[in-house]
């Protein structure tokens, strides 16, 4: 088969498209034939060393949709969802042409969409979904999403207006120039994020974080009285706060949380599925690639012209 093989941390030149074995399937795991998947940061993050638990050589790729080519659990032909675990880390992932999975990893799903639009939603839209849940949000509130122009940005942006469309979802961004496609992609304004220092006095009711430790405290101070903040992404590339006394930070009766993309059960994936469909949730990708283009699919996402979802079709 192909697939895209990472024999050491380094820039995208590292790469490589290459002919592999085809996985052997064994007992507990399932062999899928990848249809597409989705490209995310943290598979930029270990492609540069950032990952030491991960061993090279190693195919990347932490989600995929596809069919069951071989298995003992699934019916040959059934549709699945496949995200995190272990996948592209301790094991090989999805940068491929088939991938060789634990079936408890393995969610089966029913839908009409296309490969383009499926690859677009499984982890993003996971982790936007988990992050709308957790911060609790009624149609009153007025929302920041700090990191607007990333993939979980807009579809966190894409499924709070589905559901609340009078709703007001404003977004920050270090390239203001991006100002103008992402009103156009749904928010109601955009402020710049200038050294991680949000340039307004404005308050919100509700923050999702998506840059992280690097500028949380700084969200806190847009917050308004029991206002909450859900620190899901760490765009901003520092893993720990730091000098973060809770007692001080959150006097104002803030609330601190996160979503973990990490823990994945079927019944909240399918809830997410749900969502999609009943709200009829725009969630198509920005960029389309092949498999052989990969190089190129991680150089747009680090450029300055990145935005939104960039996905892989096999």
């Amino acid at each position: 088969m192909k697939a895209v093989v990472i024999y050491e941390a380094g820039g995208t030149d590292k790469l490589i498209y290459q002919e592999v074995p085809k996985p052997k399937f064994k007992k507990g795991w399932s062999l899928i034939k990848v249809k597409g998947f989705g490209i995310n940061r943290s598979e930029i993050f270990t492609r540069k060393g950032y990952s030491p638990d991960v061993k090279f050589p190693r195919i990347l790729g932490i989600e995929c949709v596809g069919i069951v080519e071989q298995s003992e659990k699934f019916e040959i032909g059934t549709k699945i969802v496949s995200i995190m675990g272990e996948m592209g880390r301790a094991f090989d992932g999805s940068y491929a042409e088939y991938v060789l999975l634990p079936n408890e990893q393995i969610y089966p799903i029913e839908s009409n969409l296309s490969w383009e639009l499926l690859a677009a939603i499984p982890e993003t839209y996971y982790t936007a979904y988990g992050s709308f849940i957790n911060l609790r949000i009624i149609e009153e509130d007025k929302i920041l999403v700090r990191g607007a122009s990333s993939a979980t940005g807009i579809a966190f942006c894409n499924l709070t207006k589905a559901r609340f469309p009078k709703i007001k979802v404003y977004g920050s961004t270090q390239n203001i120039s991006k100002r103008e496609v992402l009103l156009k992609s749904g928010f109601d304004e955009i402020f710049e994020d200038k050294g991680y220092i949000l340039q307004t006095e404005e308050k919100f009711n509700k923050i999702l974080e998506l840059i992280g430790p690097r500028s949380i405290k700084d969200s806190i101070k847009h917050l308004n009285r029991f206002g909450i903040v859900c620190s899901t992404g760490q765009l901003g590339e520092q893993w720990f706060l730091k000098d973060f006394d809770p007692i001080i930070e959150l006097k104002n009766d803030i609330y601190l949380t996160t979503f973990y993309s990490g823990i994945v059960d079927s019944l909240r994936l399918n809830e997410m599925l749900d969502f999609i469909n009943k709200y009829n949730v725009m969630a198509n990708p920005n960029k389309i690639f092949k498999l052989d283009e990969i190089h190129k699919a991680h150089q747009y996402i680090e450029s300055k012209n990145s935005f939104g979802k960039v996905v892989c079709i096999v």
